[in-house]
């Protein structure tokens, strides 16, 4: 049945005749997200950017499956929650992945003040304009995480009225609207999505499944009343009911990833969370004279968890930020001077804590002829308040942050850049907590632990860029020297664990990136990096980490996508991801018998458009990929493990 439908599918896209091709070019794109717009070949960065059109053309569900697909981004579902995933970049593991690197959506910042990851999923990839990825950079504008880099998305504004549909197996079904209205004085966009699973994997004795449904919606409107200001508002919120199962022993994987499991955390641990966020944001620009811009951005986010049953009772979040700056632009100079505020409070059924952030910064570039300096510099100040009923405990961190690279460029196609950063991470909230068990049960209770170091990272990055008609190349190589770097540390079998930090670490890597255009009828995209991630020092109650591995981290990452062209309409893609073994998540000692198994997807797709309709369909795991997320041994979270197809419609107007 699985061959007829590839075959099937693979037919659709193979059925129209061949025609003359249009030619292709591959251009310079512009950075727009930064604190100092420029381009991908002056920028003194390491950076990727991704078009409204590349993000179409990928054929994704969510914003997860393109940045784990397309980009050098890796991503996991948090401990099998499809809708919050794991985000890594640089080798900072697959539990602190996501807190080291700041992701934006249009200026506002969605790292959380806890462990929870950025919740992307929220996001539907119809809205988007541009995804920019700039790595170990960022941390002037970006603040507080950026350690392994920004991720900067945009949603459009445009005139497009777009509605996609299309369903799958497993009960997928997802539909999709995008209304744009943009003219000399509005510009209005409205979005909104629904999706639906009917689950792939059972989670109790009782055959149920891990059902899912996610609702999005959000609403911008940008006024212009006089040629010199630019006033905005938006609002956005989602809702979403995700079951999701625990672990499972290895041979209940490699028999069944779709069985309940019994393995750690396995039999009675399937979760199901209700996650609701929504989201305000007011701004403006005010074009003082050619010069100078004045830019102003408000944002308050409420959010509630709450997981059924719960021993605890729900979580409610309250984000309020501010960022303010005063641009400046000239033929040989440009910079930035800003201010940056955030409140953060998390408020659960026994204490409240939270987490402020107030900052100033400024960053600045110079043009000389070929070369571009760049150097930035940013002050934070981090407090924090846990309020219990018999506690009230404060803490603050003075943190600094810099930025200093340099371009140059031989011509019109080629440059060679380097830069320097020290860049820092603030603990998040939960950093604060520990589990303790107490015998003879060891029952366990989370207590509150201690004020831990932040983390503060030193990264050296050297690149080169060639961009021309045919071919887009990209190689940068990087050392990133830390100390302090944040983690779990569990003293034995089943514990929980207390998060502290490591003395001293390093990491080092090569990321390259190639779009060649074969010919008229054939491209490929070859995203290949390489990272070693190393503790060098840290001692703790009898375990010696020293020289040890960072678990979690891959040393090789490949994302290689084949696209075939065969008419003005017709696209077929081969995307291969693959992702090599490495240490199971909770394995500092390296010691486990079992480690993470290596990840490997094969997907096809295929679309055809025609005027204001395009029909397309895509096949996931193309070969039936077993794939897993390994916390410990027997402790594994399967994930894409089987073959998946879907085929939908879309209306452009």
């Amino acid at each position: 049945m699985k061959k007829t439908v590839q075959l099937s599918l693979i037919s659709v896209a193979l059925i129209s005749a061949l025609h003359a091709q249009e030619a292709i070019k591959l251009q310079t794109i512009n950075i727009t997200s930064t604190a100092i717009a420029t381009d991908e070949l002056q920028s003194t960065d390491a950076v990727e950017v991704y078009t409204q059109e590349d993000i179409e053309k990928a054929r994704v569900q969510n914003v997860y499956e393109f940045l784990n697909t397309q980009t050098s981004v890796l991503s996991m579902p948090s401990y099998g929650n499809p809708f919050s995933q794991l985000i890594d970049m640089h080798g900072y593991g697959t539990s602190n992945g996501n807190q080291n690197v700041v992701i934006n959506l249009n200026g506002r910042k969605l790292n959380n003040i806890d462990g929870i990851p950025q919740l992307l999923s929220a996001l539907s990839p119809a809205s988007i304009s541009s995804i920019e990825i700039i790595k170990s950079g960022g941390i002037v504008s970006g603040g507080d995480g950026a350690n392994s880099g920004v991720i900067n998305i945009t949603t459009k504004k445009s005139n497009d009225k777009v509605i996609s549909l299309y369903g799958g197996t497993n009960g997928v079904f997802d539909g999709s609207f995008y209304l744009g209205h943009s003219d000399d004085k509005l510009s209005v966009s409205a979005s909104g999505e629904t999706q639906k699973n009917d689950g792939i994997r059972t989670i109790d004795a009782s055959g149920n499944k891990d059902v899912s449904k996610l609702s999005t919606g959000s609403l911008s409107v940008a006024y212009t009343p006089i040629q010199a200001l630019e006033l905005r508002v938006g609002a956005s919120s989602a809702r979403a009911d995700v079951i999701y199962g625990g672990t499972m022993k290895e041979a209940e994987y490699n028999e069944d990833p779709s069985q309940q499991g019994t393995g750690a955390y396995g039999a009675s641990s399937a979760s199901h969370l209700l996650f609701d966020t929504d989201a305000l944001s007011a701004g403006l620009s005010y074009f003082i004279n050619e010069a100078f811009t004045l830019k102003v951005e408000l944002n308050n986010e409420k959010k509630k968890s709450d997981y059924v049953p719960s021993w605890s009772g729900p979580s409610y979040y309250d984000y309020s930020s501010l960022k303010t700056s005063l641009d400046y632009l000239s033929e040989t100079l440009a910079f930035t001077l800003g201010l940056d505020g955030f409140n953060g409070d998390r408020k659960a059924s026994s204490n409240t804590t939270s987490k402020n952030n107030r900052a100033a910064f400024v960053m600045s570039e110079f043009y000389l002829g070929n070369s571009t300096l760049k150097a930035g510099y940013r002050f934070e100040d981090v407090s924090y308040r846990y309020k219990a009923s018999a506690s009230d405990l404060t803490q603050s961190n003075s943190l600094h942050g810099a930025e200093l690279g340099y371009n140059y460029a031989f011509d019109k196609q080629n440059s060679l850049f380097i830069n320097y950063a020290h860049s820092y991470q603030a603990p998040n909230i939960d950093n604060f907590f520990s589990t303790v068990y107490t015998p003879p049960l060891y029952t366990a209770s989370t207590d509150f632990n201690a004020f831990i170091e932040p983390m503060q990272a030193n990264s050296f990055t050297l690149g080169y860029n060639s961009i021309t008609n045919t071919n887009k190349l990209k190689i940068s190589a990087y050392y990133v020297d830390l100390k302090n770097e944040i983690y779990l540390h569990k003293a034995y079998a089943g514990d929980f664990g207390t998060n502290t930090n490591l003395d001293k670490s390093h990491k080092y890597g090569l990321d390259f990136y190639d779009k060649y255009l074969i010919n008229d009828s054939y491209n490929l995209t070859l995203n290949y990096n390489y990272v070693q991630a190393i503790i060098d020092d840290e001692k703790r109650g009898s375990d010696d980490f020293s020289g040890n591995t960072l678990p979690g981290v891959s040393d090789h990452n490949i994302k290689a996508i084949l696209s075939y062209l065969p008419n003005p309409h017709a696209t077929i893609s081969l995307t291969q991801s693959y992702r090599s073994e490495a240490y199971a998540a909770d394995d500092f000692n390296n010691n486990f018998t079992q480690k993470q198994a290596a990840y490997m997807s094969t997907d096809l797709s295929a679309s055809y458009v025609k005027e204001t309709w395009e029909v397309f369909a895509k096949i996931n795991n193309l070969f039936n990929q077993k794939n897993g997320l390994w916390i410990k041994e027997d402790a594994i979270y399967p994930v894409n493990f089987e073959t998946t197809a879907l085929f939908g419609f879309k209306l452009k107007y």
